[in-house]
Parts: C-alpha cells; sequence; structure tokens
C-alpha cells in the first residue's frame, strides 16, 4: 500500500515537540512540520462517571512513576494501559449514542469535512455511535486544538438543535497523538476501518472516510 505523500515521519524533522496535559495527555508540534495527528473525541455522557474516576485515579497513579517527559516506550506503555481500555468502553456504545442517529452523524461528517483541504487534511475518519475516530493533518498555522474546537463547537450547537436538548454535547477534552512513524500511521488506518466491525455496528450505524488515493 503505497503511503500518503502527506505523510512524514516526525524523527527528522527538526519538530519541537510539547506534551500538555489537563486531564489527557497532549502531543503538539510548534512548527508547520507535515505531521499527522491521531485524534479521538467523545460523547459526554459516552462512559459512566464511576468508571473514568476509577480509571482516573488508576492513571494518577501510574503518572506519578512516571514524570513527564516521555518517550516513546513510555507513551505506548500508557496507551496499552489507559488508552486500550478507554477504547474498549467507547465501543461498548453507552450513553446516548446520538451519533448512531443519521441526522446528527451528518452534521459532524459536514463539519469534519468542511476545511478539508484548507485548513488540514483528514486522511481517515469514522463516526461511531458515541465518538469519533480521525487522522488529521493540520496545514499552514492552524492546529489540531483550534481545529477540534472548531469541529466540535459548531456541530455541538447544530445537533443540541436537532435533537432539543442543551448542555454538554462532547466531553470537553479531546485525545490526540503525534503519528511517529508510517508503522503507527497504518495501525491507525487499519484501527479506523475495523472498528465498525469490531463494535458489531450495522452499516445504518456509523460512518466510515478515507481520503481517495
Amino acid at each position: 500500500m503505497p503511503l500518503s505523500p502527506y505523510n512524514r515521519s516526525l524523527v527528522g524533522l527538526g519538530a519541537d515537540v510539547r506534551i500538555t496535559q489537563r486531564n489527557l495527555p497532549h502531543w503538539t508540534v510548534s512548527t508547520n512540520a507535515a505531521v499527522i495527528y491521531w485524534v479521538t473525541f467523545r460523547l459526554a455522557d459516552s462512559i459512566p462517571r464511576e468508571k473514568l474516576r476509577t480509571w482516573e485515579q488508576e492513571r494518577e497513579t501510574w503518572q506519578c512513576a512516571h514524570p513527564q517527559p516521555w518517550d516513546a516506550k513510555t507513551w505506548d506503555e500508557y496507551n496499552e494501559l489507559f488508552g486500550d481500555r478507554f477504547e474498549a468502553w467507547l465501543d461498548q456504545g453507552i450513553g446516548s449514542r446520538a451519533l448512531a442517529r443519521f441526522e446528527v452523524r451528518e452534521v459532524v461528517r459536514e463539519r469534519i469535512l468542511h476545511f478539508d483541504g484548507v485548513r488540514y487534511v483528514i486522511h481517515a475518519a469514522a463516526i461511531m455511535p458515541t465518538h469519533v475516530h480521525a487522522l488529521v493533518q493540520p496545514l499552514l498555522q492552524h492546529t489540531v486544538a483550534s481545529i477540534l474546537k472548531g469541529i466540535k463547537g459548531t456541530s455541538a450547537r447544530q445537533a443540541n438543535q436537532l435533537l432539543g436538548t442543551a448542555g454538554a454535547f462532547w466531553q470537553d477534552e479531546s485525545y490526540d497523538h503525534i503519528v511517529r512513524s508510517n508503522e503507527q500511521l497504518w495501525h491507525y488506518f487499519r484501527y479506523i476501518e475495523e472498528n465498525p466491525r469490531k463494535a458489531g455496528l450495522r452499516e445504518d450505524e456509523y460512518w466510515l472516510y478515507k481520503k481517495p488515493g
């Protein structure tokens, strides 16, 4: 399978990588290098509060024993211990499952692709009933944080209007991670492609996108 012309390994770019953290760690790069991010954002009610509290406590204990900055091996350990469990909970489809509704999913789909090729490149994406996965490459001066803020803010307002609801639609925090190698890139491509099938979804419960070519 040919590599996307947009992808280059972070290694060798001379980019300044920063790790920031509120509840979830965020890896960002301060240059306009051709960097691709793996991002996940979820509905506000997609994980029960009690489960999330236990997860946060265990993660805090682990982080105390692993002070930042993290190298690639430590980041992989974090993903194995906490990221994989988080993803499994999302795939259980708990909560309102608002994104399983076509009209709500269509709002989110439109916002994801609205500035594709202008402010960012979407290499692949999946809208699941409770969450969204995407491989996003910011363009020019745009950052992954500003891109997600735009997608989530507009889609939340429109989705709440459709549903006749108010309040938080998305969980405030998003999960973002720099793709550090071609191996990781294809791992995430496969994950996006296989996620709906592994979650046992019908074709009318999700949206799957892979950039042509």
